[in-house]
């Protein structure tokens, strides 16, 4: 298992930018993982944002946020991040890190393990 501390969440403005981060600790190996964030706005489901690959040769997006999303990792750091610009209100949500051995497992939304959450805000 791999624990999971997202931060940089926050309130910002539409048109604003964001870069969350997500540190990762545990025995494994962090480059092991596949890593990937999503999100869950009120009253909805968790949805798939973006996601790497281990070496972060191979990345996917969510056609929501493609072209305004990046996702990266630093392995030297055991971590991932998501730099998030043109925001709008339809981004707000609690936005989760996710770790997953299995690349495709967590694209489709089942990856083993969570973090706990970030909130960010996208005020109009």
């Amino acid at each position: 298992q791999v624990q999971l501390v997202e931060s940089g969440g926050g309130l910002v403005q539409a048109g604003g930018s964001l870069r969350l981060s997500c540190a990762a600790s545990g025995r494994r190996t962090f480059s092991s993982y596949a890593m990937g964030w999503f999100r869950q706005a009120p009253g909805k489901e968790r949805d798939f944002v973006a996601a790497i690959g281990w070496s972060g040769g191979t990345t996917d997006y969510a056609d929501s946020v493609k072209g305004r999303v990046t996702i990266s990792r630093d392995n030297a750091k055991n971590k991932v991040y998501l730099q998030m610009n043109s925001l709008n209100p339809e981004d707000t949500a609690v936005y989760y890190c996710a770790a997953d051995a299995g690349y495709s497992k967590l694209v489709v939304g089942g990856p083993d393990c969570w973090g706990q959450g970030t909130q960010v805000t996208v005020s109009s």
